[in-house]
């Protein structure tokens, strides 16, 4: 099955427009706002008894204007102590009152939007996780992380805007409205012709702001892309060996610079909205005085009824500016919700089918770990398969990738593999070799159904791998590449990774086994030593022969070895040659071997070259038959006989 982009809304390109430099401009896709309803509907009853608190401490603010003219009409000015004294009294039970719904309305909110964006979160990163490892071949890391952490902590802000301001600034508007309008309707009216000054300032320049905010968010995603890259034990290294800190410093400069520049404009773009809001509102507050003023006079009303109605025109622009301003900052908040997703509307390139049935194989013992007698050891079998990697269209977002190019990227469809067929009889060891580029590789990488062929089929047990799944196949199979990869944690937490529930003598047998548990037991801490990122506090060696018990532990029937050995000494090879043996016996086994003397008593071994099987059978008889193996064989040894190294197999 090959996945590819969901179509995209109009005016949005399938690969999902960058907002980078250098990339199209991209606006809000229509529905975002829609999309998050389903976000909310969990929690309707918490969201019911917000509204609700929202609606008393509207209700309070609005009365206690009302109550500061009563207290000046009907207590200060007749000079009545018990009045002034009863209404401020009642002015404090409004101010207290208001003060506890304020809190509630907080803390409602706060739990709603963090749930939302908890549950934002995770459906992002189980998304992201179900994605083939072709979108991580192309994803720049630092800008995928911005993605599921400073985006979803911007959608926070567009959760709380929306649940939260909104309607408490709407219900204050409305009560405002009513008290002035009960008060005089002439400065209601009055009130209320000065608010297009408001609107206009903020539509116009939400526009440029929200484009502002897109454009950081993916300059930050790019900064943060550059220093993960450079800040890792291989970055750091690579900098050091080639001298160009100097360069690597300008880099960082520019981009720097780059985000500097755009958070200059954003920042003075939303200071100016600030300015033109203010100063309108000041002249709103003069234009009240005046004919407030002028009405007091005259003894159209009292003068408590001004101060009332000053202090509700107060009131009312708050919500104005508010309700004027609300649209960009949630639209501007909305741009993280939209970038969200933009990642949950990628489709996975491999993905299972819903009828897909569990592969039921055997899982052999080894050690450290017991038998499974259930099923047999499964076959392996390749029928005519042809393979081409997938385009970035199909994979990837241009936004993702951080990368400005000149012309869209050229569809390459060149085939990896061409028409491959042969079977990896159950139990036996089969063997890949050949020249760099050859498709070995790409081979492995069809079995744990990293990617789908183009035509063909690849078979386990009988089964086409796309009619199982993915959880039962990969649990069938155990991988070790040239590159073992261990996570920043301790080696027993590397261990467990294969199977938790293993006991400490389990782990003990499978060190053991790899022949990496005596130099364990030489470390002060054992197990529970950290390895550091990417393992880098172990040797090459080391690594591969953790990684090696992690493959015992977990005891798959299939095991697939890409260069396992290739890091390994003499030495070191020849006292994990024979935990090899063990580990793959009553195995499935397909193996790249960049040593083609690790290879010798292989039951059958394939020559790939050109992306085609072109020679295959055992060792003895492809050296009779005098073609490539033969040829890579005499180069290989005849330059160790030299006192060199042999040229590179893989």
């Amino acid at each position: 099955m090959t996945g590819r982009t969901v179509p995209a809304p109009p005016g949005l390109d399938g690969r999902g427009a960058g907002d980078g430099p250098g990339q199209p401009r991209r606006r809000l896709r229509p529905g975002t706002l829609p999309r998050i309803v389903p976000y909310i509907r969990p929690y309707r009853w918490p969201l019911l008894l917000l509204m609700t608190v929202t609606l008393l401490g509207a209700g309070m603010a609005a009365v206690a204007p009302v109550l500061f003219g009563k207290v000046i009409d009907e207590g200060i000015v007749p000079r009545r102590l018990g009045v002034v004294i009863g209404f401020a009294v009642a002015i404090a039970g409004l101010a207290l009152v208001k003060a506890v719904t304020d809190y509630f309305r907080a803390r409602l909110s706060a739990g709603i939007g963090q749930s939302l964006i908890y549950d934002l979160r995770v459906q992002a990163y189980a998304h992201v996780q179900e994605q083939s490892l072709a979108f991580f071949t192309r994803t720049q890391t630092g800008a995928l992380v911005s993605r599921l952490n400073t985006d979803v902590v911007g959608a926070q802000r567009a959760v709380t805007m929306l649940l939260s301001q909104t309607a408490e600034t709407l219900l204050t508007l409305v009560l405002v409205l009513a008290a002035m309008f009960y008060l005089s309707w002439q400065l209601a009216l009055a009130a209320l012709l000065t608010i297009p000054f408001f609107i206009f300032p903020a539509k116009i320049i939400g526009v440029r702001l929200e484009r502002l905010t897109r454009e950081t968010m993916q300059l930050n995603a790019e900064m943060g892309s550059l220093m993960n890259e450079r800040f890792n034990v291989a970055g750091a290294m690579l900098v050091k060996l080639y001298g160009r800190r100097d360069q690597e410093s300008g880099l960082f400069t520019t981009r720097a610079r780059r985000v500097r520049d755009v958070g200059v404009k954003t920042d003075v773009t939303g200071e100016t909205l600030a300015l033109v809001i203010g100063l309108a509102s000041t002249l709103a507050l003069a234009l009240m005085l005046g004919v407030g003023g002028a009405l007091v006079v005259d003894h159209a009303f009292q003068v408590g009824t001004l101060v009332s109605m000053i202090t509700l025109l107060t009131m009312l622009y708050g919500p104005v500016n508010q309700l004027t301003s609300l649209p960009v900052s949630v639209l501007v908040a909305l741009v993280s919700f939209d970038r969200v997703f933009e990642v949950l509307d990628l489709r996975p390139l491999v993905a299972e089918r819903p009828e897909a049935e569990a592969l039921h194989a055997r899982r052999s013992a080894g050690a450290g770990a017991p038998a499974d007698v259930h099923g047999p050891v499964p076959e392996i079998e390749f029928r005519d398969v042809s393979f081409h990697y997938p385009s970035a269209a199909e994979v990837s977002l241009a936004s993702l990738e951080s990368i400005a190019l000149p012309a869209p990227e050229r569809n390459d469809k060149t085939l990896t593999l061409d028409e491959v067929s042969f079977l990896a009889p159950a139990g036996r060891l089969t063997a890949l070799v050949g020249p760099s580029g050859a498709g070995k590789t790409t081979i492995t990488h069809l079995v744990p159904r990293f990617y789908d062929p183009a035509s063909g089929s690849v078979r386990i047990g009988g089964h086409d791998i796309r009619d199982l799944t993915l959880t039962s196949l990969r649990d069938a199979i155990g991988v070790v590449t040239q590159d073992a990869h261990l996570f920043h944690d301790t080696i027993r937490a590397n261990l467990l990774y294969a199977r938790p529930d293993a006991s400490e003598a389990e782990l003990v047998e499978a060190c053991d086994a790899a022949r990496i548990w005596e130099l364990i037991a030489s470390l002060p801490d054992g197990l529970d030593t950290r390895v550091g990122d990417a393992g880098y506090r172990m040797s090459g060696g080391e690594k591969q022969r953790i990684a090696l018990a992690r493959l015992l532990l977990k005891a798959p029937p299939i095991v697939v070895l890409d260069e396992a050995t290739a890091h390994l000494d003499t030495a070191s090879e020849a006292a994990i040659k024979g935990a090899l043996k063990t580990a793959l016996a009553d195995r499935t086994s397909l193996v790249i071997a960049h040593r083609l003397s690790t290879i010798r008593d292989a039951d059958q071994i394939l020559v790939v070259d050109g992306g085609r099987i072109v020679e295959r059978g055992s060792h003895e008889v492809l050296l009779e038959a005098g073609g490539l193996y033969a040829d890579l064989y005499d180069k290989q040894f005849v330059r160790q006989a030299g006192g060199g190294s042999g040229p590179a197999t893989s």
